[in-house]
């Protein structure tokens, strides 16, 4: 159900990965992604893998795979999304090199509707999420030393300081944020000119695409992320907090 690294993770403790996290943050405060990309490769080599949702943010498999051929990207499969999104996760498969990864949540929609009723993400979005991606993801994670994911500085206030290199309280590692200071265009200039497929909805009115029940289209001038469970007081799917 949920794959790691062949080997163990290293025994590199948290407080020397903090150090490197550290060191790192002075040397690429304003790196380029693939600066940045490069020294993750052969610092961390199999232990680093990249968080994908399969909608704009396939360009990040695509920037790590040219210095991380093969590189682990995990896909949460919550068993909710758009058939668009299963489309852009078979079709990143079969253009560029890199080991996708299903992380699934312990139980199948069917046996989650058994245990807490239907439609859990209409009742209690947090508990939904919570089960679906955040556990999962917390529990692929241990097998890697650092991450890579698609957190974009204009995404919202609570990324709006993202730096290049983080570290993770939560999970214990090392957070790598190598597009933070892209905008929407640089990210879909950067997918045209690489042949990096996206999420077709991107162009039907979903600039941010989550599961299918808690994602509805933006009107003109929102905020992106505005059709991320609209009409409730949830924001974060808690994967970032």
């Amino acid at each position: 159900m949920k794959h790691s690294p062949t080997q163990d993770r290293p025994a590199r403790s948290s407080v020397e990965l903090q150090a490197l996290v550290e060191q790192a943050q002075q040397r690429f405060a304003d790196a380029s992604a693939e600066e940045l990309l490069a020294w993750a490769s052969e610092e961390f080599g199999p232990y680093l893998a990249v968080a994908c949702s399969m909608a704009a943010d396939t360009v990040l498999p695509a920037l790590v795979s040219q210095t991380s051929p093969s590189v682990d990207v995990l896909f949460l499969e919550t068993g909710y999304h758009f058939a668009e999104t299963i489309g852009t996760r078979d079709a990143l498969k079969a253009t560029f090199d890199v080991n996708i990864i299903d992380v699934t949540p312990a139980q199948t929609v069917a046996e989650q509707d058994a245990q807490y009723g239907a439609k859990l993400y209409s009742r209690d979005p947090g508990l939904c999420c919570q089960l679906r991606k955040v556990e999962p993801l917390m529990e692929t994670l241990a097998g890697y030393e650092a991450w890579v994911t698609g957190i974009r500085r204009e995404d919202n206030a609570l990324r709006a300081h993202a730096q290049l290199v983080e570290w993770d309280h939560t999970h214990q590692m090392v957070k790598l944020n190598p597009i933070a200071a892209w905008s929407f265009d640089d990210v879909l200039n950067f997918a045209s000119a690489h042949g990096v497929p996206v999420n077709p909805l991107l162009a039907d009115g979903y600039p941010s695409i989550g599961c299918e029940p808690c994602t509805r289209r933006v009107a003109p001038g929102e905020d992106p992320r505005a059709g991320r469970w609209a009409g409730l007081a949830k924001t974060e799917c808690g994967i970032h907090l």
